[in-house]
């Protein structure tokens, strides 16, 4: 039986030389005219000597655009340090680079639709939304919003925009009429891109109705565009200002796309929060870093290279989406994927990795632990031929997701757990191809990324749990907020704990491999009798159980009124058919003794229909917290499943 930390894969010497890493390291051996010799090495250097290991990079991966005499000013400020002050680029051009006649991107609807875009169908696509987008009056700063499904379409939009200086941003289109007003009612677009629905497990979901009514209150808006789906021919009449996609593109005939060079800060995206507790926060990425941070991930972290396939499950209002689609940058063929990842029970994707040669399989820790809890063996079902790595994120991977992925799945792999967030549109920790992989670790720290870990009084830590730090710049921080000139909300955001470091609320461990484990959130780590526990222990041990399906746990007032102290409340989603009884919530609570420590034992164990989670998946912690304990909950409309709230109010079971 495995335990932790065990090593479960190691790349072979053939893939080692191989990998795009291996040859970075060579270039940067020559720029530090030093050794540097393993993966260790190399990141020590990248955080010792920023402005050579970033211009090294841009030199390497092939970066389109002007670099500038100067990489980096007022390095010592976080934040405030300016990457490329001289640099021109366009993150479209840089997507757009390539040309010819193989597949850009493949598209799956479920088993509803299935479609193919060239490079050069793409460029010409682009060019047309380019110009429709230039005649409806967009200009560099304006906002194009997409309230879409992971269509081509959507990729195009955003190209098109970027490619002017426009700023993208985009929401799933199962977000309420609410939801799509908290986020883009703030910043204000001139265009809005929507569809007329999609497909969900097999069935048609309109959306006809919520754009008309979102559109209606946007009055920024200029034109509206609606991308048909589910109909060749919707019905767009009650949407203001609205066209179809093929009216908005008829007038314009393809020509080579054009790209404003724009400064390395100048806006791209504008991301969103994904909490409920309130208006979601405005991040706004620059296109500098976003081809920097990603061209780094993907072809040195991940190694992507011309003529992959990569492929991530993922909506538009996730920040993998803006990851994905940057794979182009690297000569790779996007694999997009809009429905249930459940669809024809639990095998469309795995066979969508079959038809399409797949080497890249991006998922949630959620899917595996799913596809674990389901009995799939893709490794028995499917020959999964070009695989070749597999990243997980969205939450920690639990030991027994890494078990489940080699023993089921394919055991010649690189299992990549990555974590960061929609706050650096990328990663923090992730992946090396050079590296081992060790049970329930993610990888290694990312190059150029000073990622530390800090104890309660600002000191760094080994083995030992603590908050995810970063204590250098690098070029993918945010360029602010929307809506908050001086500064006051980003600051408070991310510096206030400890001052000139980024405190990212991860509640995180570097261990003796210089390997990370993620513990969960620092805002939703338990704290009984003053011990701090990350939620990721308790999660993985309950669903561990072949009854229960999912899980969430908080720390609750008590004894209520006082605050002196919390105890642990469980609560379970058990499997169809199953109730709670006294016996089975003994086995929880001995599974969880037997594994842990007796503070992580919870006091009450209480069964639920259904957990709360945002649109891209991950449970909410705080916003069940703030319902038991009677106070309210904001920003319901990040939320997939608000109704579930109901399920954690007033139980009689937490009164004693």
């Amino acid at each position: 039986m495995n335990t932790a930390h065990d090593l479960l894969w190691r790349p072979g010497p053939e893939r080692v030389a191989a990998a795009n890493l291996t040859r970075f390291m060579g270039a940067a051996s020559q720029a530090a005219a030093a050794p540097l010799n393993d993966y260790d090495a190399l990141w020590q250097w990248s955080v010792d000597q920023p402005a050579a290991f970033w211009s090294l990079l841009w030199d390497f991966c092939g970066v389109v655009g002007d670099k500038g005499g100067t990489v980096l000013e007022d390095g010592d400020k976080m934040p405030g340090a300016r990457w490329f002050p001289q640099g021109r680029l366009n993150y479209a051009e840089n997507l757009l680079r390539f040309s010819g006649p193989e597949d850009a991107l493949v598209f799956w609807g479920e088993d509803k639709v299935k479609r193919h875009l060239s490079r050069d169908e793409l460029r010409a696509q682009v060019s047309r939304f380019q110009q429709f987008l230039e005649d409806a009056g967009v200009q560099p700063g304006d906002r194009v919003a997409g309230y879409l499904p992971n269509l081509p379409e959507t990729l195009i939009a955003m190209l098109a925009a970027a490619s002017l200086g426009a700023i993208w941003s985009s929401a799933s289109p199962d977000f309420g009429v609410q939801g799509v007003l908290d986020r883009f009612g703030q910043i204000g677009p001139k265009v809005l891109v929507c569809v007329d629905g999609y497909w969900y497990n097999g069935k048609a979901v309109d959306c006809l109705t919520k754009n008309a009514e979102a559109a209606a209150q946007l009055p920024t808006l200029e034109k509206v565009v609606v991308v048909p789906y589910l109909a060749a021919t919707p019905d767009i009449g009650a949407i203001p200002k609205a066209v179809t996609w093929d009216q908005a593109l008829a007038p314009f005939s393809a020509t080579a796309p054009a790209f404003a060079r724009l400064p390395f800060s100048h806006p791209l995206f504008i991301m969103y929060s994904s909490g409920t507790t309130g208006v979601p926060k405005c991040i706004v990425h620059c296109h500098g870093g976003a081809v920097l941070q990603h061209l780094k991930e993907h072809q040195l972290q991940g190694d992507v290279k011309p003529g992959d396939r990569v492929f991530y499950f993922t909506t538009c209002g996730w920040m993998m989406w803006n990851w994905l689609v940057s794979g182009l940058a690297s000569g790779a063929t996007l694999l997009l994927y809009d429905g249930s990842p459940f669809a024809d029970q639990g095998k469309v994707l795995f066979d969508y990795a079959d038809a399409e040669a797949m080497t890249h399989f991006g998922t949630s820790a959620k899917f595996i632990d799913a596809a674990a809890k389901m009995g799939l063996k893709p490794r028995e079902t499917h020959k999964l031929q070009a695989l070749r790595s597999l990243f997980s994120t969205g939450s920690p991977l639990s030991p027994e997701g890494f078990d489940y992925v080699y023993r089921d799945i394919k055991p010649e792999l690189q299992l990549a757990s990555i974590s960061g967030g929609t706050d650096i549109i990328s990663c923090f920790v992730l992946g090396a191809p050079t590296l081992p992989v060790y049970r329930g670790e993610i990888q290694c720290r990312g190059l150029g990324m000073a990622v530390d870990v800090f104890d309660d009084d600002g000191q760094p830590v080994r083995r030992q749990k603590g908050e995810l730090v970063c204590t250098k710049p690098f070029p993918v921080m945010p360029v602010g907020f929307w809506n908050d000139p001086d500064g006051a909300k980003y600051h408070a955001a991310y510096f206030e704990r400890f001052p000139n470091v980024w405190c990212h609320g991860d509640f995180a461990e570097l261990t003796e491999h210089n390997g990370m484990v993620i513990y969960g959130r620092s805002d939703a780590t338990l704290n009984p009798g003053g011990v701090r526990i990350g939620t990721a222990e308790i999660y993985r041990q309950v669903e561990q159980l072949e009854e229960v399906v999912e899980s969430l746990v908080i720390g609750q007032d008590w004894p209520p009124g006082k605050y002196d102290d919390v105890r642990v409340v469980l609560f379970v989603k058990l499997r169809d058919g199953l109730t709670l009884d006294d016996a089975l919530s003994v086995r929880i609570k001995e599974q969880i003794r037997r594994n842990t420590t007796p503070r992580h034992v919870p006091a009450k164990v209480v069964q639920v229909r259904d957990i709360p989670r945002t649109k891209s998946g991950k449970i909410v912690e705080l916003a069940v917290r703030n319902v038991v304990h009677q106070r309210p909950v904001k920003n319901v409309e990040a939320l997939a499943n608000p109704e579930a709230l109901e399920e954690f109010r007033e139980r009689p079971e937490l009164a004693s």
